[in-house]
C-alpha cells in the first residue's frame, strides 16, 4: 500500500528509534506533521496481572495537574435540589427517570456519568449500555456520591479514570498535543504514580510489562521502562 506524504514524513522522523524516555517520546510526537485538529496524547500499558481474577483488578481515578484538554459532557442522575446543584457546578445534563428513558432509547450524548446513591437502582438497569462504555458510575471512582457538585467540578477540571481491560491493558489520555512538553510530562508522571499505587498485592513479578505513548493519528513510541525506575 502506498504511503501518504504524512506517513512518509512520520517514518522519516521516527525512523528506527529505539526505546525512549518519556520526554524524548513526547518531543518526537510533537515533531510529527500536524493535523487540522488538536490530537490527544495517549498512553497504553500492558500489565502483569490476570484481570480474570477479582483480586487483580486495577482501577482508579486521578486528577491531572494540567487537565486532559478534553471537553467532557457530564450527565448527573439526581433528584430535587441535587439537580440544581449539579447544573450550577457545570453539569451538562441532570435529572432522573427522563434520562434513564432517553438512554434506553439510544441517547448517548455524554462522556461521564455521576449518580446520587438513591438513583443507583434505576441507573443499574442501564448496565448493559453504560458498562461496556466504561460509563457506569461507581463509589470507588467517586461517581456515586451525594456531593454531586464536587464530582462534577473534578471531572471538568481533568479527573480521569483508568481501568484494566480483559487483555490486562490500560489505555488513557495524557493530554493534548498542543500542551507544553513539561505539562504533558507532569500529567504522565501523575498517571504513572496512580497506576503504580493501584498495583494489586496479589500481583507477582513485573507489574508494568510494556508502555507506549502515541498521538491520535500518529505513531506509537515504546517507552524505556528502565528510565521510569519502576517494576
Amino acid at each position: 500500500m502506498k504511503k501518504s506524504k504524512r506517513a512518509k514524513k512520520i517514518s522519516q522522523i521516527v525512523g528506527e528509534e529505539k526505546k525512549l524516555n518519556t520526554l524524548e517520546a513526547i518531543e518526537l510526537l510533537k515533531k510529527c506533521p500536524k493535523l487540522k485538529f488538536d490530537e490527544s496524547i495517549e498512553m497504553s500499558l500492558k500489565l502483569g496481572v490476570d484481570p480474570k481474577k477479582s483480586d487483580q483488578q486495577v482501577r482508579g481515578t486521578v486528577s491531572l495537574p494540567h487537565g486532559s484538554g478534553k471537553k467532557l459532557k457530564v450527565l448527573v442522575f439526581a433528584k430535587a435540589n441535587k439537580v440544581e446543584e449539579a447544573l450550577d457546578a457545570g453539569a451538562d445534563y441532570a435529572g432522573a427517570d427522563e434520562y434513564v428513558e432517553k438512554i434506553k432509547g439510544g441517547w448517548l450524548d455524554f462522556n461521564a456519568v455521576i449518580a446520587t446513591p438513591d438513583m443507583m437502582r434505576e441507573v443499574g438497569k442501564l448496565g448493559k449500555i453504560l458498562g461496556p462504555r466504561s460509563l457506569m458510575p461507581t463509589p470507588k471512582s467517586g461517581t456515586v456520591t451525594q456531593d454531586v457538585a464536587k464530582a462534577v467540578k473534578e471531572i471538568k477540571a481533568g479527573k480521569v479514570e483508568f481501568k484494566v481491560d480483559k487483555n490486562a491493558s490500560i489505555n488513557t489520555i495524557v493530554g493534548k498535543l498542543s500542551f507544553e512538553s513539561k505539562k504533558l510530562l507532569e500529567n504522565f508522571e501523575t498517571l504513572m504514580a496512580a497506576i503504580t499505587k493501584a498495583k494489586p498485592s496479589s500481583s507477582r513479578g513485573i507489574y508494568i510489562r510494556n508502555l507506549v505513548l502515541s498521538s491520535t493519528m500518529g505513531p506509537g513510541i515504546v517507552i524505556d521502562l528502565q528510565s521510569l525506575n519502576i517494576t
